[in-house]
């Protein structure tokens, strides 16, 4: 019996045309390959980048703490701000350095401090483009520094303002004093703007503001700060607050040799 063509079974020989697909599949295998590339070569470049910043960083730190001044110490910390420090290496200059020390030691005396400075050639000879530098210590290392200066008497730090206080002997009888002033930075010189003052003789005290204003005549009293500063650095501003006095010095084009620190400035 012949079978119906229902019941006829046909095959179809014809091969299925799959070159599209291994083409596509291709073209992923090598977009795959190029971006694992890429992922490895990148890793790379940021792990250089990272070790050689660290490298830098240290040699910097090193570098300041072997020429910190005679009677200050401490541990320094530098990060190099930027792009990248390999780059700027190569180039010759560093577009930004911040150097940190949080528990520097000047004389004995604990100051925080952060120098942050512009444009810094890598080589003797050069000049720093910009430097900013902020100091900050308390009331009792305020008090250490002007001891340490030949000051008498004490310091007390309020919201802006400096209070001194000291006693001395007029005719055989000691008259205490203290006069509370505002400082203000102004270049070579601090200013000093007295608020109030007191004198206190015999269990009683008295107002002498008005007097000082008198002497004055109101206007704020100089102090020239250039002979205790590297030549060419200015004060640039003043903050004081109860429980700590910063100030923020600048310079420019500032000399990258080893008499720099050494030569100060001058009261005309």
């Amino acid at each position: 019996m012949a079978a119906s063509d229902a019941d006829t079974v046909r095959f179809d020989s014809t091969p299925v045309d799959d070159g599209p697909r291994r083409r596509t599949s291709a073209g992923t295998r090598a977009a795959i390959i190029v971006g694992a590339v890429l992922v490895i070569v990148v890793g790379l470049l940021v792990l250089v980048e990272t070790v050689g910043r660290g490298i830098a960083e240290r040699a910097v730190a090193d570098s300041i703490e072997r020429d910190l001044p005679e009677g200050v110490e401490g541990e320094v910390d530098v990060q190099i701000r930027g792009v990248s420090a390999l780059w700027q290496v190569l180039t010759g200059r560093m577009d930004e350095v911040v150097a940190t020390a949080p528990e520097l030691s000047v004389q004995g005396v604990p100051v925080d401090a952060t120098v942050t400075a512009y444009g810094v050639p890598l080589e003797e000879g050069g000049s720093v483009e910009r430097a900013i530098a902020e100091a900050t210590v308390d009331e009792a290392a305020l008090d250490a520094i002007a001891e340490s200066q030949g000051i008498d008497g004490g310091l007390a730090l309020g919201e802006g303002t400096v209070a001194y206080s000291d006693e001395l002997e007029v005719l055989g009888l000691r008259v205490g004093f203290e006069i509370t002033a505002e400082p203000e930075a102004a270049g070579d010189r601090v200013l000093l703007t007295p608020v109030a003052a007191e004198v206190r003789a015999g269990g009683a005290t008295i107002d002498a503001s008005s007097l000082v204003d008198r002497v004055l005549g109101g206007d704020p009293y100089p102090v020239c700060v250039a002979d205790r500063l590297p030549e060419g650095v200015e004060v640039a501003g003043i903050d004081v607050t109860p429980s700590g006095a910063t100030v923020r010095l600048e310079a420019s084009d500032l000399a990258i040799a080893a008499d720099t620190l050494a030569t100060t400035g001058t009261c005309g």
